[in-house]
């Protein structure tokens, strides 16, 4: 059951991504609930999120997909939507550009049927450039697809990214590889992350927890741990692998 805000916000999302494939900006739903601050627009989407109506996109910051609509709106919609969903990816804030249509980047395993002896690669989208430095608007869209070894993305949704910077090189991560990237929206600390920093700028970093706060920690005595209030970082998803070119 949604409260009446969480039903206004969830519609009027959904129908701004059927008039113009672009999701409203923050300043829009917050002038279209009338609410007093977008940190109520917040709340509402992590509501919503929750309770498996919308999702944030982990390939591009500020993002969101309608995953189904209230039953009494839409009857039998939602089953069929769980099986064939469609992404439409846009930016949340102002001058954003046309949005894409894409399926999300699950992970495809051969099948039972294939010969033992051939091993298929599985297909995964490449989402732009993460910063291991200073962080930069990095999740975007699909530039392309790479190949990888089927045991590398055991179960889950994943994506590539191209890495951009030095900051991880101790932990073996130099800038120009390619990170396979399992999507999750929680992190152990020790693990990599992709981190989503005031819903605006990504990078990749060590997650580590200071009291209440939480630090992204470099893997290079160059840069120095980045720390934040728990409320100003969105894990995006975890490293799970790593390709590179010689």
């Amino acid at each position: 059951m949604l409260t009446r805000k969480q039903h206004e916000l969830l519609m009027f999302i959904h129908e701004r991504l059927k008039e113009s494939g672009i999701p409203p900006s923050f300043d829009e739903m917050k002038e279209a609930l009338d609410l007093a601050s977008k940190s109520g627009i917040h709340r509402l989407i992590t509501a919503l999120e929750e309770r498996g109506f919308i999702r944030r996109l982990p390939n591009r910051a500020r993002a969101l997909e309608v995953l189904r609509l209230p039953d009494s709106i839409a009857p039998g919609l939602n089953a069929a939507r769980k099986f064939s969903p469609s992404v439409i990816q846009g930016s949340l804030g102002q001058g954003s550009g046309l949005g894409r249509q894409i399926k999300p980047a699950s992970s495809r395993m051969p099948s039972a049927g294939n010969d033992d002896d051939v091993v298929s690669a599985v297909s995964i989208p490449v989402m732009g450039r993460i910063a291991a430095g200073v962080p930069i608007d990095a999740i975007q869209h699909q530039t392309h697809s790479i190949s990888v070894p089927p045991d590398m993305i055991m179960g889950g949704e994943h994506y590539a990214l191209e890495v951009k910077g030095d900051s991880m090189i101790e932990a073996g991560i130099f800038d120009g590889d390619t990170v396979i990237i399992r999507n999750a929206n929680t992190a152990s600390p020790g693990e990599i992350i992709v981190a989503l920093v005031d819903d605006e700028e990504a990078t990749l970093k060590r997650f580590r927890r200071k009291g209440a706060s939480i630090a992204l920690e470099a893997a290079n005595p160059a840069y120095e741990t980045r720390i934040f209030g728990p409320d100003r970082v969105k894990v995006q998803g975890k490293l799970v692998g790593l390709i590179r070119r010689y």
